[in-house]
């Protein structure tokens, strides 16, 4: 009896970065970068990217033999709580500076 293993090959980085581009494009449509799009890429590397636009988070996975995995999900908490502590940074340095330029008297 003779075996007869197949020897599996991973693809490259480059092959699932393009791989991953592809998957992208097909799902969010070609001009997905676009700043009027609205999806940012949040991290994302070679073999993932995780895309957020609004609430919702579109995580996108290549395995080692190029297959593709996509998932869809609503914004994790630690993303609603960061987005209300960039408001409120936002809010009290906005509020900070109107009050030195009250002292200083320019209001």
């Amino acid at each position: 009896m003779s075996e007869t293993r197949e020897t599996i090959e991973p693809i490259s980085g480059e092959q699932a970065r393009a791989i991953l581009e592809a998957a992208i494009a097909e799902r969010l449509g070609a001009h997905w970068r676009d700043e009027d799009s609205g999806w940012q890429l949040v991290t994302g590397h070679d073999f993932m990217a995780r895309l957020t636009r609004g609430r919702v988070n579109v995580d996108f996975y290549v395995d080692l033999l190029g297959q593709v995995t996509v998932q869809q999900s609503e914004i994790t908490g630690a993303q609603d709580s960061g987005r209300l502590i960039a408001w409120v940074f936002l809010l009290l340095s906005l509020g900070i500076a109107f009050l030195m330029a009250r002292i200083v008297g320019w209001l």
